[in-house]
C-alpha cells in the first residue's frame, strides 16, 4: 500500500492561506542544493538543475512540483544537464493570470526560463500534463529536442460521460477564492492525500507523499492546480500531434488509474514516430515508484537517437 504519512508532523498550521513559503516549505526540500530563482515572463520561476552534459528538461505534471523528480534527477544528472522547474503557480513558482496557466502560456513561460539559462534542451521528458507542454512546445518552435518522452502522458480530452462539464466547473471553482482554501483545509487531513495518492495506482515512499501533502495545504497550490485543469485544452492540440516528428518513448504504467494504459497505444497511432513501454504493475506516478528503472529506460532511448 502507498506509505501513510498519517504518523509525520505536519506544520503546526495545518492549512495556510497562500502560496507554499520557501522558507518553511522548502526547509528541508529535495535536491534543494540545485534549487535557483529565475525571474522569466514576468513571473518568479523555481527551477532545479542539476549535473553536466547535454541539457535534459523535466516537466512534472498538475499538482505536483519537483520534488516528483526527487530520486530520478540526481540519476539522470550522472549525464545530463537536468532543467527541473517548477510550473507557474505550482510548487514554489510564483502564479500568474489565468492566461498564463494554460498550455501556450505555460509553454511561454518555460520557453522564457530556458532562454535566461541559455539553455536549448537536447531531451525532455515530461509527466502527465507536463508531456502535453513538451509537445506544445515542438509544435511552437520553442524547443527542437533529439528525443521526447512522455510519462503517462495526458495528451487526449477526457472521455467520460461529463467530461464537457470538468472545464467548465474546474473554472468556476478557481475563480472562486474559497474553493481552493477549502479543499487545502480538507488536505491538511493526511488519510485524504493518502487517498488521493492511493487513487493514481502507485505505491510510493512516505517522503514523496509528505511533500505532496504540503503542497496540497497551501491554498494557491491547490488553486492552481484547479486552474490549470480549467484551462487544458487538449482537443486542440490533439489534430496536430502528426506534426510532431521527434522520437517519441511514451512510456505507461500498466496499474495507472489515472490515465488508462491503453491511452498511449492510441497516442503512438498519432506521432509519426513513437514507441510504447508499458510497465507492468506501476502506476501514475510510476517515476517515482522505481526511478532506477525509468532512468535507465530513458537514458538507453536517448543515447539511441542521441546522433
Amino acid at each position: 500500500m502507498t506509505a501513510s504519512i498519517s504518523a509525520l508532523s505536519l506544520p503546526p498550521e495545518k492549512s495556510r492561506i497562500g502560496a507554499p513559503d520557501w522558507s518553511r516549505d522548502g526547509r528541508d526540500w529535495p535536491n534543494r542544493e540545485n534549487s535557483h530563482f529565475i525571474s522569466a515572463n514576468g513571473l518568479r520561476v523555481h527551477v532545479q538543475i542539476a549535473g553536466a552534459g547535454p541539457a535534459f528538461l523535466l516537466l512534472h505534471g498538475t499538482g505536483a512540483a519537483t520534488h516528483s523528480w526527487r530520486d530520478l534527477l540526481p540519476l539522470l544528472a550522472e549525464k545530463y544537464t537536468v532543467i527541473a522547474p517548477d510550473l507557474p503557480g505550482h510548487g514554489f513558482s510564483a502564479r500568474p493570470d489565468e492566461a498564463g496557466m494554460t498550455i501556450t502560456g505555460m509553454s511561454a513561460t518555460i520557453a522564457a526560463l530556458l532562454t535566461q539559462l541559455g539553455q536549448k534542451p537536447e531531451f525532455c521528458a515530461g509527466h502527465s500534463a507536463g508531456a502535453a507542454i513538451l509537445v506544445n512546445m515542438i509544435l511552437a518552435g520553442q524547443i527542437a529536442p533529439k528525443t521526447l518522452i512522455s510519462l503517462n502522458g495526458a495528451l487526449l480530452p477526457f472521455k467520460h460521460a461529463v467530461s464537457p462539464l470538468i472545464a467548465p466547473l474546474a473554472k468556476m471553482f478557481a475563480r472562486s477564492p474559497l474553493v481552493p482554501f477549502l479543499f487545502s483545509m480538507h488536505a491538511a487531513d493526511p488519510r485524504v492525500v493518502d487517498r488521493l495518492l492511493r487513487g493514481t495506482g502507485s505505491d510510493i515512499d512516505a517522503d514523496g507523499a509528505k511533500f505532496y501533502a504540503r503542497l496540497a495545504a497551501r491554498s494557491v497550490h491547490a488553486g492552481a492546480a484547479l486552474t490549470m485543469m480549467a484551462n487544458w485544452d487538449l482537443p486542440a492540440l490533439l489534430p496536430r500531434l502528426k506534426d510532431v516528428s521527434t522520437p517519441t518513448l511514451l512510456i505507461a504504467g500498466g496499474n495507472d488509474k489515472t490515465i488508462s494504459p491503453d491511452e498511449a497505444t492510441q497516442v503512438a497511432k498519432m506521432l509519426p514516430n513513437a514507441t510504447v513501454r508499458i510497465l507492468a504493475g506501476l502506476g501514475h506516478l510510476a517515476h517515482e515508484e522505481q526511478p532506477e528503472d525509468l532512468a535507465k529506460i530513458i537514458e538507453d532511448f536517448c543515447e539511441e537517437h542521441a546522433a
